[in-house]
C-alpha cells in the first residue's frame, strides 16, 4: 500500500495563468483576487465591516467620498487592504471606493506618443548616424500596467530608445536609409513582445530622420554625381551608336533615289525659313542644277579662238 501522506506536508500549489496579471503561483485553485475568507482573514473582514460602518454612519457626505467617476478612457485598478479586488479593471461609470481600505488608481486607456530623441549610432559599415523616431502604443490592460511595472510610460520609452539602438546597430548605412518600413516593422514586433507583460500594446513605429556627417553627405553626392555624369555618358553613347545607324540607313536609301537628295535639301531650306532670319546660306550642289536646268559641267568647256 501507498504511504499516507502526512498531515503537515503542503498541497500542491497550482501556477495559473492570468492575462491581466501573467503567471500567477498560489495555493488557491481561484482565479480571481476578489474578496474571500481565505484572502482577507479575521483581521480583514473585520476592517471591511467597520469600513462598510463607517460608510453608513457619515453616509450623507460619505456618499461624495465614497463614489468615484471612471470617463470612458479610462479604467480604475482597486486595491483593497494591499490586494488587487478584481482581475479585471472597473469602469467605466461610477465605482464604490471603501474608506481606508480602498485604494484606486487610474489608467489612461488612449493612444500615448512616445517621441525618441536621436539616438548616436554606430552601424554595421562603420558610420555613425543619428536616428530619431515616434511609438505609438496603448494600454491594453490597466492590472498588468499596475502591478507588473513600476512606471509603464518610463520603462516603455527606455525600451524603445535600447530597441532602436539595438535593431539598427546590425544593419548598414545603405540599407537603414532603403529600408526604413522594415526596420520599423521589426522594431515593433521586437517591443510588442517585450512589453505583452507590461499590458502595453504597440500600435506603430515609424522612423523619422536619419542624420549623417555632413563630410558623408559632400562624398555621397561627389558619388551621386559621378553615377549620374557615366550613366549620361553611356546614354549619350548609346545614342551617337543608333544616330549613326539611322544615317547610314537613310545614306542608302537616297543612294538609291537621287531625287530624294534634292527633296530633302528643300525641306531642310523650308524648316530653316520658318524661323525669323534675314538671310539664309544655302549650300547647293551643281548636280542638283543639271537635274533642273539641263546645266553639265561638261558645257562649259573653252570655246577655241577662231582668230
Amino acid at each position: 500500500m501507498p504511504p499516507a501522506r502526512s498531515r503537515l506536508q503542503k498541497p500542491p500549489s497550482t501556477r495559473l495563468h492570468n492575462p491581466e496579471l501573467g503567471d500567477i503561483t498560489r495555493a488557491s485553485s481561484s482565479p480571481f483576487l476578489g474578496i474571500s475568507s481565505k484572502r482577507l482573514g479575521i483581521c480583514g473582514w473585520i476592517l471591511f465591516l467597520l469600513s462598510f460602518l463607517l460608510m453608513i454612519i457619515t453616509f450623507p457626505v460619505s456618499i461624495w467620498m465614497c463614489l468615484k467617476i471612471i470617463k470612458e478612457y479610462e479604467r480604475a485598478v482597486v486595491f483593497r487592504l494591499g490586494r488587487i479586488q478584481a482581475d479585471k479593471a472597473k469602469g467605466p461609470g461610477l465605482i464604490l471606493v471603501l474608506p481606508c481600505i480602498d485604494v484606486f488608481v487610474k489608467v489612461d486607456l488612449r493612444t500615448i506618443t512616445c517621441n525618441i530623441p536621436p539616438q548616436e549610432i554606430l552601424t554595421r559599415d562603420s558610420v555613425t548616424t543619428q536616428v530619431d523616431g515616434v511609438v505609438y502604443y496603448r494600454i491594453h490592460s490597466a492590472v498588468s500596467a499596475v502591478a507588473n511595472v513600476n512606471d509603464v510610460h518610463q520603462a516603455t520609452f527606455l525600451l524603445a530608445q535600447t530597441t532602436l539602438r539595438n535593431v539598427l546597430g546590425t544593419q548598414t548605412l545603405s540599407q537603414i536609409l532603403a529600408g526604413r518600413e522594415e526596420i520599423a516593422h521589426s522594431i515593433q514586433t521586437l517591443l510588442d513582445d517585450a512589453t505583452e507583460l507590461w499590458g502595453i500594446r504597440v500600435a506603430r513605429v515609424e522612423i523619422k530622420d536619419v542624420r549623417i556627417p555632413v563630410q558623408l553627405q559632400r562624398s555621397m553626392a561627389a558619388e551621386a554625381e559621378a553615377t549620374r555624369e557615366a550613366r549620361a555618358r553611356v546614354l549619350a553613347a548609346e545614342g551617337e551608336m543608333n544616330a549613326s545607324k539611322s544615317l547610314k540607313s537613310a545614306s542608302m536609301v537616297l543612294a538609291e533615289s537621287p531625287i530624294a537628295l534634292q527633296l530633302r535639301y528643300l525641306q531642310t531650306l523650308t524648316t530653316v525659313a520658318t524661323e525669323k532670319n534675314s538671310t539664309i546660306v544655302f549650300p547647293l550642289p551643281m548636280n542638283i542644277l543639271e537635274g533642273i536646268g539641263g546645266v553639265s559641267y561638261d558645257n562649259h568647256k573653252k570655246v577655241p579662238n577662231r582668230d
